[in-house]
């Protein structure tokens, strides 16, 4: 059984995500969000056992960021997942939606996660009136979620964990034909399934910010950069610029994360220099709002 991404390989050197495990929906309960943030490095998660994985700091200190697990006191991710079913043996993955009245996990699939953030914690959200999954574009964010998953969200991890030339051969080029496929689409429009910012854009989004930092070195996804594409860049930028969303993004954490935990990768586990790219610039996608 899988406990991290690097395990999951197949024979054949392809890399093969297993689904998550906990896929229960909320039905109006009292659920909170899982309330804190773990370090970005893997690190051991149980003593006298070779897993490592996400743990939480000592302190508020420790790891700028990032925050101790005051709800329960767990070191680790590992933890809760234990807490929450003792015969628990799948991979300790994030995000996690948590009750903290039944100490459970309630759902740690981002797909659904994200569709129950949108619509089910309405009546505490600071943005109620925004509706990301709109019953007039489901179909054609669902389709895009599909190919844009397959091809770039999951896709990067086919390249990047493969370890045999044919696999990553195969993902790199589904890759940049799904980026080429994005580049064209966002040429005509603002956003991934029209002018009207959805589900589709965010789930995107998280993959093309990481992409000329992380992904083009680490997972040896250089073919082309991200900057490189006018489009899908000055796309990033925009949805960067939302108020909220750069918040979420802390690129220290991001490379610390990749470069730092995954040692058959990068063994001395040393941190490129990066870009430095400023998302926070101009971009030129109000030219399809702004008629």
């Amino acid at each position: 059984m899988a406990q991290s991404a690097l395990d999951e390989v197949t024979n054949t050197g392809a890399f093969h995500r297993s689904p998550s495990s906990f896929r229960n929906l909320l039905a109006k309960e009292k659920t909170s969000q899982f309330p804190v943030a773990v370090k970005p490095k893997w690190e051991r998660t149980k003593e006298g056992d070779e897993h490592v994985g996400w743990v939480f700091p000592a302190s508020t200190s420790e790891e700028p960021g990032a925050e101790p697990d005051t709800l329960n006191g767990a070191r680790s991710v590992r933890e809760l997942y234990e807490l929450a079913s003792s015969s628990y043996s799948g991979k300790y993955t994030v995000p996690v939606l948590w009750d903290k009245q039944l100490k459970t996990i309630v759902n740690n699939e981002s797909s659904d996660i994200i569709r129950m953030l949108n619509v089910d914690f309405n009546e505490i959200s600071e943005n109620a009136d925004l509706n990301l999954y709109p019953s007039h574009l489901q179909s054609m964010i669902d389709e895009v979620n599909e190919w844009v998953y397959d091809g770039i969200n999951n896709g990067v991890y086919k390249c990047g964990f493969a370890k045999k030339q044919a696999p990553y051969d195969e993902a790199v080029v589904k890759l940049y034909e799904a980026l080429d496929k994005c580049e064209g689409i966002l040429s005509k429009q603002r956003y991934i399934c029209g002018n009207e910012l959805t589900e589709a854009d965010i789930r995107l989004f998280v993959t093309l910010i990481r992409f000329d930092e992380v992904y083009a070195v680490h997972f040896k996804c250089n073919k082309k950069l991200l900057r490189e594409y006018p489009n899908l860049f000055n796309y990033t930028k925009d949805i960067f610029q939302i108020p909220g969303i750069s918040s979420t993004v802390n690129t220290d954490h991001i490379k610390k994360h990749y470069y730092g935990s995954h040692p058959s990768i990068n063994p001395y586990g040393t941190i490129p220099i990066g870009s430095n790219t400023d998302y926070s610039a101009p971009h030129d996608r109000h030219r399809f709002t702004d008629k």
